[in-house]
């Protein structure tokens, strides 16, 4: 029998919300952008509900709802990025230069664990991985994360897509083989209950706040990675970033940083010194850990994207 009743959206809905962000999240490569898609979601789901007919689970619903709905933000959209996808590396003795604001750059979403399901590995939620997603047509990448991130059968997709059992395989086989040729390796989550890496992160933070570079420098893997969206400019190398923190990136001394996590991985915010005395939001700095070493330290200059991590905008002191 058809259900025609209205639903109460805390009850009927809201359960959802966490996994619905994490899958809008990696399809669309933003927060802000996912926030957006599982509040349409909501929206249509409730003014919908009346045609809910129950042939398929509510979750599989709104699932449906969430990919549509994805698919009509990404219609005519460049193609979300980070630094390392627009040209190579760049000398450490760099002019910052102006932004590129007019890039639609991939953002950090806020949590340790994956948001959308505490079973599912936190590579799959890492800036690397979310970034190769977007590499990815809009019907390969749902396809890609419903299969191999969350576990759906190729029944269950090919139902929610309208798709075919074989076209769903095919297309599968055809994001893997593009996913396959980007370099996902390096870099893997920090594990929160390893005592060694949480003291070189406490290591790296002191090191920082009082801007001892030669520390700074110790504790980075020789192949580290610094970016800094949104300018395109990126760096490679021990040797470079060295040059960088004594040079251009000296403008960050005297930073104080408040302890978060992004992407599965631990982050920071990062304050500056305001001319009126206190801190201001500055960037947020998602780390990554390989080897006993910093791997790459991905800094999103963004003061809005605080309120997102819940953190203040401002520091007393």
């Amino acid at each position: 029998m058809t259900n025609v009743a209205t639903p109460d959206t805390t009850v009927e809905f809201e359960p959802f919300r966490a996994e619905l962000t994490g899958y809008c999240y990696r399809m669309l490569g933003s927060t802000f952008d996912a926030d957006d898609a599982v509040q349409a979601t909501m929206v249509r789901a409730w003014r919908g509900y009346h045609r809910f007919e129950g042939r398929s689970s509510l979750r599989s619903w709104l699932y449906r709802i969430a990919t549509n709905v994805c698919f009509d933000l990404l219609h005519g959209r460049a193609r979300r990025a980070v630094p390392m996808d627009l040209g190579p590396s760049s000398p450490g003795d760099s002019r910052l230069g102006d932004p590129s604001p007019e890039v639609p750059w991939i953002e950090p979403l806020p949590g340790g664990a994956d948001p959308a399901d505490v079973a599912v590995g936190r590579e799959t939620i890492r800036l690397a991985f979310v970034a190769a997603l977007q590499f990815l047509p809009a019907r390969q990448r749902a396809i890609l994360i419903l299969r191999d991130v969350l576990g759906w059968s190729a029944t269950e997709v090919a139902a929610l897509l309208d798709m075919t059992g074989p076209s769903v395989h095919s297309a599968l086989q055809r994001a893997r083989t593009t996913l396959a040729a980007r370099n996902l390796s390096a870099g893997m989550p920090l594990d929160p209950v390893d005592e060694d890496q949480l003291a070189l992160l406490a290591r790296y933070v002191d090191a920082f706040e009082r801007f001892d570079v030669d520390a700074l420098v110790s504790i980075v893997r020789e192949d580290a990675v610094v970016s800094m969206p949104p300018w395109d400019l990126w760096l490679q190398g021990r040797e470079q970033i060295n040059r960088w923190w004594n040079g251009e990136g000296a403008g960050c001394q005297a930073s104080r940083f408040v302890p978060t996590w992004a992407n599965g991985a631990p982050a920071f915010g990062l304050y500056k010194p305001s001319a009126d005395g206190g801190y201001d939001a500055f960037a947020i700095q998602v780390v990554e850990v390989s080897g006993r070493r910093i791997s790459a330290l991905h800094s999103f200059l963004e003061p809005r994207l605080f309120r997102q991590f819940g953190l203040p905008v401002r520091l007393a002191q």
